[in-house]
């Protein structure tokens, strides 16, 4: 019989080295980003044709936090979670894609240009950002960001704004690049910031009885102008919005600013306690106030319209909006108020920002996001 012989030694080596290999490879992986990031993608949304019917009824709901400021883009619901993102589809509300990262907690979320920007904290700091297209779920873009723990996630058109109480910093969303970074001056702390069609409104206080509201360039930081604030420590002081009106709630009332140089150009009482939102178009600038809902000129400042509202519409067409009232949803022309149809619901819920896509309503509160059919 053949006699057997030993492997030599090298052999031996190889062997334990390629299983160690092996042990260290498996381990890696459980511990990476790859490991502990899931993801489903989807067609693009197809959304029917129509509008709302004359009565609709709740169809669906999702919880979400955070939650980007408009959750409609690309025709899908975007929502938020404590390790992910979703998006939903508006007739439905059935998961289209999802993107979850087991290992990281979701610091921010925001959609514009087709996309959805996350950012997501991994130990102190929110430092990683992803751009997921909002239509399919498909990744347009990972990097490294270095934004603090309470960083809050805000877009326009091109711009996506990180704010933080030292600074604020822009991204491009359908890129991948940082476009600036501002910090307040020594002695003076940030109080809010807001980014629209206009650039980048900043508040901030340099002094116990004064408020700055600077506005800046959205593209390059460069100053457009700033104005002083009477406000006492304690005075309410807070931003609606960037846009071609800038909105600022200051003490007992709203101010409406001209973009170009601050001026202010409308005052609006606002009663005790009522809650305040705005939401701008090119040509109409939509201010509620408790009850009220006030379409203002965005040239003059002059109040075109008022109606009855519980909470605030986004621009369903270049020529309508969908206010939400005590007796549900009320199409009416943008530019004069007049009603020319309505989406009955009882008891629709106070402080949400309705949108029409196709047939549904989709109806945007704190925490959650109601879909109507």
């Amino acid at each position: 019989m053949p006699r057997l012989s030993r492997p030599p030694l090298r052999v031996w080596v190889w062997i334990a080295a390629s299983l160690a290999a092996v042990v260290v490879a498996a381990l890696l992986w459980r511990g990476s980003d790859a490991a502990a990031t899931e993801s489903t993608t989807a067609a693009p949304a197809d959304v029917p044709p129509g509008t709302p019917a004359g009565a609709v009824s709740q169809a669906w709901s999702a919880s979400g936090d955070p939650l980007p400021e408009d959750v409609i883009e690309a025709g899908r619901v975007i929502v938020g979670s404590a390790h992910g993102v979703r998006a939903l589809d508006a007739q439905t509300g059935e998961e289209a894609w999802h993107y979850t990262r087991s290992n990281a907690r979701l610091c921010g979320l925001t959609a514009t240009n087709g996309v959805a920007v996350a950012v997501f904290r991994t130990e102190n700091r929110c430092d990683e950002a992803v751009a997921l297209n909002a239509g399919t779920g498909v990744r347009a873009w990972t990097r490294s960001i270095r934004l603090r723990g309470d960083a809050r996630l805000d877009s326009t058109d091109r711009i996506v704004l990180a704010t933080s109480p030292t600074g604020l910093v822009t991204l491009d969303p359908t890129g991948d690049n940082i476009r600036w970074r501002y910090a307040p001056p020594a002695g003076c702390e940030l109080l809010q910031a807001d980014v629209g069609s206009a650039g980048v409104a900043v508040l901030q206080r340099c002094s116990p009885s004064v408020v700055q509201l600077r506005l800046l360039d959205g593209f390059d930081g460069s100053p457009h102008w700033s104005r002083d604030l009477a406000a006492r420590a304690g005075t309410t002081v807070r931003l609606l919005g960037a846009d071609a009106l800038l909105g600022l709630v200051l003490g007992d009332e709203v101010q409406a600013l001209a973009s170009v140089d601050g001026a202010v150009l409308r005052r609006l009482p606002v009663p005790d306690g009522e809650q305040v939102q705005q939401c701008t178009t090119a040509t109409v600038a939509m201010v509620w106030i408790g009850t009220t809902l006030s379409g203002l000129d965005v040239t003059s400042g002059a109040v075109r319209w008022t109606a009855p509202a519980v909470g605030l519409p986004t621009a369903e067409t270049a020529t309508t909006v969908l206010v939400p009232d005590a007796d549900g949803f009320t199409h009416r022309d943008l530019v004069t108020g007049t009603e020319f149809a309505r989406s009955a619901v009882p008891d629709l819920p106070a402080g949400g920002i309705a949108s029409a896509v196709g047939p549904a309503v989709v109806y945007r509160l704190p925490g959650e996001v109601l879909g109507y059919r």
